[in-house]
């Protein structure tokens, strides 16, 4: 049995993840693999988001968080620090109008202070004018670590503490959530991590904590929407327990 979205036909997948997150690595080695610079490669994963970005709409999945340029990433060379900027800034003006046209809500997560004035502005055009939108929500983790959000996030509950705001003893983890970029969105059901490597990299550390994890050989410009399907599947059939265990059938009959 399928499932179609305007000329689009996709299996029938039963649990589809509400909240995805996607580790976009590999643009560089696919570059370097066709002798290219490793901007070119970069180039090949934006066209790569667009696609992934159409399916998710397609299949109605609620939030899609892709962890674009890391905390760390700004120690690469400056020439391509500098190139990813551009990169990003035009990128913006191209896809603005699809997100539109899809209904797609738009956020930027991470320190945007670090980015060049002109990216901030665009970010939060791009920001503002898709904030109506009701369809898919869509996050860019740029200049973003997890281990940095969470230090911002006890920053802000001790200011909270110490105006009388909260309590010490009412924190727990759905209060601490609260104060993390993320909290406006579903749980993070489903990572994917492209390119082979098998690590997060300080990407949503505290939100994966009871996520699937996928991790695939496949590098980013490679990742194909047949792939992205199957791993969908494989997550629908799994078994979330979140640390519990169902009670043994023959234990309960005894």
């Amino acid at each position: 049995m399928n499932t179609s979205k305007g000329d689009k036909k996709y299996p029938l997948i039963p649990n589809l993840p509400k909240h995805l997150g996607i580790i976009m690595d590999g643009n560089g080695r696919w570059a370097k693999l066709r002798g290219k610079r490793r901007i070119f490669g970069h180039e090949a994963g934006v066209l790569k988001v667009r696609e992934l970005v159409e399916t998710c709409v397609r299949l109605e999945i609620e939030a899609l968080t892709l962890y674009t340029f890391s905390s760390e990433n700004w120690s690469r060379p400056l020439s391509e620090v500098n190139g990813l900027m551009k990169l990003f800034e035009r990128s913006i003006e191209k896809y603005t109008g699809l997100l539109i046209d899809n209904k797609v809500s738009f956020k930027q997560v991470g320190d945007s202070s670090l980015l060049p004035e002109v990216l901030q502005r665009k970010l939060n055009q791009m920001e503002a004018i898709t904030s109506e939108n009701q369809g898919l929500k869509l996050t860019l983790a740029i200049g973003y670590g997890a281990q940095q959000d969470i230090i911002r996030a006890v920053k802000l509950l001790i200011d909270d503490i110490d105006n009388g705001m909260i309590e010490k003893n009412e924190i727990d983890e759905t209060k601490f959530s609260k104060y993390l970029s993320f909290d406006q969105l579903p749980k993070l059901d489903l990572v994917i991590r492209t390119s082979g490597e098998t690590r997060l990299s300080n990407f949503m550390l505290w939100e994966s904590a009871y996520s699937e994890i996928h991790f695939t050989e496949t590098l980013w410009p490679n990742f194909e929407e047949q792939e992205f399907i199957e791993i969908l599947q494989s997550y629908s059939n799994s078994e979330r327990r979140f640390g519990t265990i169902e009670e043994d059938f023959d234990l309960k009959k005894a």
